[in-house]
């Protein structure tokens, strides 16, 4: 069973397109991260930069190396290719722009770098060496070409990984030491360039194999080739791109109708709805920018199924993580081939739709959720003078809080007579699950103690019901403009709450998910287990009911 939903089907993790690019975009990043790192030891000397460079070329002139960088960066740039055609439009976050225009960019600005160095050595076995790099760069217009070079892979590296992991904890966690290496390091490659220049002016050149005359005019031809052959290939492209949009906006192209709530818009037949949305000034949510990583550009779609047509399979992956309805579908996959009606799920924020930071939406994590709620609060409330009721939850909530601390939780809301509180938010789901069965002791044993003498002074025992159950929730702040707060949002918090109504019924303290038992490591609790229609769900859940009540006292 997957314990990041209980009853999420599995799913085969098959290389998709987006795998293939997050794989290809690791294996490049680590080259470049490695090359700058090279070039940040000629700080401490020439030498000691050169002698790395002879490990690191070792391994990436192999066999294996060879077909690790190549492949990636041949994967690397289909993909973006692919992913240039496939848009309909140009309308993108300014962030995005500048990835795709650097990314398109660099193959122009290392060819002739990769001809001097890779080319010299398959043709004519001339290793690479700083020598020949620094000091043939050694003048104001070369070493600005090498260091524009650095910095627009290191860049555009830096916003494809900011892309692929801002919506992850970890990365948010630790962002700011992240962004004082990205900025750090390519200064202390460039410093490393200035110092070995520096050095090779105080002591000179050491001696190096170059190309010879007649080497060194087949290397800049073969350089000018590829050039040409990139420039052109870049603008048909780009050529194509563009006559393919004019013959779409032409009055006899094919174009398709998209509804939305009070409005009707007309767009190119292979626009998707999110573009459509962008073009016609629309807003709509997007945080991950339209690469099926998130779900917040979800929307409602109605209309014949051959005009919807089946979604991809990284679209299909995010559908079925947030168990979405047939009719829902990812805004930035659907690509109409005729009029259909759709409606946006998530309202965008109110600053002309600009997608919100996304640690503004929190992030997803495996948590267990524990609801406890006071019975009888309204007789109770009734009869006391709302000092004394304002007494008695103050004592509850301490009472519930501490436990809650003390077993390594976070007591979240306090609503009426009613607590929240979530576990795992700096553990594992196991660990968190265990903790919360270890917090319904330690308010068991207190409650207890303490209603001993509270029935004494206000008529009647004091008792209470809890629920828990554990899974992936979105936790982070929620609310209005200063009023926030921190919770957790999902089908868990739901189902928990739902649980803590069911011991009601039950006549039971606690109602824990077989789930959430299992995730604690309880192996006898297949041998107590209820099946409960849980309202919410669309599928009935597991229970275990434990803890009977004590006989209440008559009121």
């Amino acid at each position: 069973m997957d314990r990041r939903s209980p009853q999420a089907p599995f799913l085969p993790r098959l290389p998709t397109r987006r795998n293939l690019r997050w794989a290809s975009g690791l294996v490049l990043m680590a080259y470049v991260t490695a090359h700058l790192l090279n070039h940040s030891l000629g700080i401490v000397s020439f030498a000691a930069a050169e002698t790395v460079l002879r490990g690191v070329q070792h391994f990436w002139h192999s066999l294996p190396g060879t077909l690790l960088l190549y492949g990636a960066a041949t994967v690397h740039l289909a993909l973006a290719v692919a992913a240039l055609w496939e848009r309909r439009t140009l309308r993108m976050p300014p962030l995005e722009g500048l990835r795709i225009l650097l990314g398109f960019a660099l193959p122009l600005l290392l060819i002739a770098h990769l001809t001097a160095m890779r080319g010299a050595y398959q043709a004519y076995g001339i290793e690479g060496s700083y020598a020949r790099v620094v000091w043939g760069r050694w003048s104001l217009p070369g070493a600005t070409a090498q260091l524009a070079m650095m910095f627009a892979a290191w860049t555009h590296g830096c916003i494809g990984m900011h892309f692929a992991l801002r919506a992850r904890p970890g990365y948010r966690r630790f962002s700011h030491l992240l962004l004082a290496f990205a900025v750090v390091l390519p200064l202390a490659a460039a410093m490393g360039f200035v110092s070995m220049g520096r050095e090779f002016q105080w002591t000179g050149v050491p001696p190096a194999v170059v190309p010879n005359a007649a080497q060194g005019r087949t290397l800049d031809a073969v350089e000018t080739g590829i050039e040409v052959f990139y420039a052109l290939g870049l603008a048909a492209l780009l050529a194509a791109f563009g006559t393919r949009h004019w013959l779409a906006r032409r009055p006899r192209g094919l174009s398709v109708s998209l509804r939305y709530p009070g409005r009707t818009v007309q767009v190119p037949r292979g626009w998707s709805v999110l573009e459509a949305s962008r073009s016609h000034g629309i807003a709509h949510l997007s945080v991950c920018g339209g690469r099926a990583r998130c779900s917040t550009c979800r929307v409602r779609v109605l209309g014949p199924a051959e005009h919807i047509g089946e979604p991809g399979r990284d679209e299909q992956r995010t559908l079925e993580r947030v168990r979405a309805p047939n009719d829902v579908r990812l805004a930035c996959q659907l690509r109409p081939r005729g009029d259909i009606e759709v409606t946006p799920l998530f309202a965008p924020p109110p600053n002309g739709g600009r997608p919100a930071p996304v640690s503004s939406f929190g992030r997803e994590h495996d948590v267990a959720v524990l609801f406890v709620d006071l019975r009888r609060w309204s007789g109770l409330s009734e009869r006391q003078w709302p000092f004394d009721l304002a007494y008695v939850l103050d004592r509850y909530f301490a009472t519930v809080g501490a436990a809650v601390r003390e077993s390594g939780g976070v007591p979240n809301q306090f609503i009426g007579d009613s607590v929240m509180a979530i576990f795992g938010l700096e553990t594992d789901l196991p660990t968190a699950c265990r903790q919360a069965l270890r917090a319904t002791e330690l308010i068991g044993e207190r409650m207890d103690a303490w209603s001993e003498g509270f029935e004494a002074q206000f008529g009647q025992r004091l008792d209470f019901g809890m629920g828990l159950h554990a899974g992936r929730a979105a936790v982070g702040e929620v609310g209005y403009l200063d009023t926030t707060t921190f919770t957790a949002i999902g089908e868990v918090v739901n189902t928990a709450s739902r649980l803590q109504d069911h011991s009601k019924a039950a006549a039971s303290r606690l109602v824990v998910s077989l789930f959430a038992a299992q995730q604690a490591g309880l192996a006898h609790a297949a041998d107590q287990v209820d099946t409960l229609v849980v309202r919410g769900r669309s599928e009935p859940l597991a229970v275990i009911c434990s803890q009977p009540v004590p006989a209440a006292t008559p009121l």
